[in-house]
Formats: structure tokens, sequence, C-alpha cells
């Protein structure tokens, strides 16, 4: 093992506990090397929610740069995702980017937004 450093760590009972279940069952050769897999998997996690932050961000600069949204409120967001959802449970085929008028919601005529 290349470099390697040694430390003292300080984990909660249940921790210290769950550590040693793991080396006594065979699942790990050592209590370095669960810590070792723990610090890996944390690794990749933190790498991995970086990325997805920086996308975000970036979703939310296209967001801003794509000029005025199409509602005026969050009551009007609400509403829109309420229609949406009703639309989907009734088994009707809402597309993306089109806006039904009350007519083809399928207010009693049976298009349900067809």
């Amino acid at each position: 093992m290349p470099n390697v450093e040694k430390i003292s760590i300080a984990l909660t009972s249940e921790m210290a506990a769950t550590v040693r279940d793991a080396v006594s069952s065979g699942e790990y050769v050592s209590t370095s090397e669960v810590v070792r897999e723990a610090l890996r998997e944390w690794k990749l996690r933190h790498t991995f929610r970086r990325e997805e932050i920086k996308e975000l961000r970036k979703f939310w600069q296209e967001g801003l740069h794509s000029g005025p949204g199409r509602f005026a409120d969050m009551d009007a967001i609400k509403a829109e995702a309420k229609r949406r959802f009703e639309l989907v449970n009734r088994g009707s085929h809402w597309k993306p980017g089109v806006i039904y008028s009350t007519e083809q919601r399928g207010a009693g005529n049976g298009n349900h937004g067809q």
C-alpha cells in the first residue's frame, strides 16, 4: 500500500460497532479497510454532488436568460402542475409546451385534452 499515514478517528459507539461487525463478518479484512472504502464512497458522492450543483447553476442561468416565464406567480405554476397531473391521471396525453384551453381539458366533451 503506497504512502500510508496512520491517523486516529473518533466514532460513536454505534458506528464503531458497525465497523467491527463488518470486519468480524469477513466482509472486510480490517477496520482500516472499512474506513478507506467509506472515504472512497464519500469522495465519489461529494464529486457527484458538486457536478450536480454545477449543472443546476447552469440550468438556472439558462432559465434566467431565456426570457420571462409563462406564469404570473406561484399560484399559476401550481395550478398548471395540478392540471397536468390531472390530465395524466385521467389517461390523457399531455404534451410539454402545449397550452390547453378549458375545452381541450375535457371539461364535459370527452376528449380529455387530446
